[in-house]
């Protein structure tokens, strides 16, 4: 065996850090020019494409920088907290009359 050979477990196992989550998203600027950083060109749309397993697939444009943003970044969901039980409220002990 050759000593450069891996084993094909820990080759997948490798590998499989490494790949594209089906669902994963990001943005295209779509404007004149090469594809350039995305934050040089805040006004430009922006197509949004999802990565499906196999290949990018467009799924919808958006009007700008921000807005894609919003998209591939959505603001968690605040989870409804549980309320602690109401307390006895304090008060003056009275004795009880007789």
């Amino acid at each position: 065996m050759n000593p450069e050979d891996e084993p094909l477990d820990r080759w997948a196992a490798r590998r499989e850090g490494r790949l594209r989550k089906p669902g994963e998203l990001k943005a295209l600027t779509l404007g004149a020019g090469p594809r350039r950083a995305a934050h040089l060109d805040p006004g430009a749309p922006r197509l949004i494409l999802e990565w499906d397993g196999f290949q990018w697939v467009a799924v919808t444009v958006v009007d700008d920088y921000a807005a894609a943003c919003r998209l591939l970044n959505p603001a968690p969901r605040p989870q409804p907290q549980e309320q602690p039980a109401p307390r006895k409220r304090g008060g003056r002990h009275r004795r009880p009359r007789a």
